[in-house]
């Protein structure tokens, strides 16, 4: 055997010793990749015990639910979409005027509008109405009476109709302080959206009585104030020709009509919708809501 020839023995020897090096290696990979990851202690509370659900859940990350805890890099892969942050509704500018006509008018559209609603007796036969037509309107809705009549605000969501806030009990606005301005719009915002499952986007003042506070707290609320072009009188019980009349004589693009569906007899409303809806549609009119 020369000098540089190994010899059988220690060739032995050095591949032993290869072998085990890769086996070493391969299992801290493994270690490193796959073992689970030491588990978290319990969060604690300003009171010394176990933080709430959103505190644990903050802590352990989207795994945390299936029971399984992930290294660093496992937690890094996960999907974000079990626990999405929550998205903030913009909020709109505060107005110093109401929306008297369709903010985004084009061409011959126009919107209807009913106020104070809904009513069990004529608020099925306006939507009866509605639908025959195929035309979509807004409700401004009173929160006691949403509460009263839930089925039917489903009725007008169903349908595709804008539901709007007229305040709870339909009071004069500047006759309220600030926090009572507060609790009339706030407290039917949220009976509408438990309800229909939106929260209302466009607000009305009973009577068309607005103040600073009225803007200021409807904005807060998410809402745009809307009022209206023509006026047709009907809680006079005018007449149906009259409300027709008043109307087909006011038509004309943007324009935003004012009748209502409740608080009273309403039977000529009704009657005069019948009669001036066809005869909108037939002169080329878009009867319309508000894109917003």
């Amino acid at each position: 055997m020369t000098k540089d020839q190994m010899s059988p023995d220690r060739r032995s020897a050095l591949r032993i010793a290869a072998c085990c090096g890769v086996a070493a290696t391969a299992g801290l990979l493994l270690t490193q990749g796959c073992a689970p990851a030491r588990r978290a202690e319990p969060a604690v509370g300003p009171a010394g015990g176990p933080a709430g659900t959103a505190g644990v859940r903050g802590a352990a990350g989207p795994a945390a639910s299936s029971g399984r805890v992930l290294g660093a890099s496992g937690y890094r892969l996960q999907p974000m979409v079990a626990h999405p942050y929550p998205r903030r509704r913009a909020l709109p500018p505060v107005r110093s005027r109401p929306f008297l006509r369709l903010p985004e008018s084009s061409g011959r559209t126009m919107v209807l509008t009913f106020d104070d609603g809904p009513d069990p007796e004529y608020t099925p036969a306006v939507l009866r109405t509605l639908r025959r037509y195929g035309v979509r309107a807004m409700f401004f809705v009173c929160g006691e009476m949403v509460e009263a009549y839930p089925r039917l605000v489903r009725e007008m969501a169903d349908d595709g109709h804008v539901i709007g806030n007229h305040t709870w009990s339909h009071p004069l606005i500047p006759r309220l302080t600030p926090s009572g301005i507060r609790a009339e719009l706030g407290r039917t915002s949220e009976v509408i959206e438990a309800v229909s499952g939106l929260p209302p986007l466009w607000y009305r003042a009973p009577f068309g009585a607005w103040n600073r506070h009225s803007f200021e707290i409807g904005a807060e609320l998410g809402m745009e104030p809307l009022a209206w072009t023509v006026d047709t009188l009907d809680w006079m019980e005018p007449g149906t020709g009259t409300i027709v009349s008043r109307v087909l004589d006011g038509a004309g693009p943007g324009v935003v009509v004012l009748s209502h569906d409740a608080g009273g007899d309403r039977s000529q409303s009704v009657a005069a919708l019948r009669y001036y809806l066809p005869r909108l549609l037939e002169s080329g009119y878009h009867l319309s809501v508000p894109r917003r």
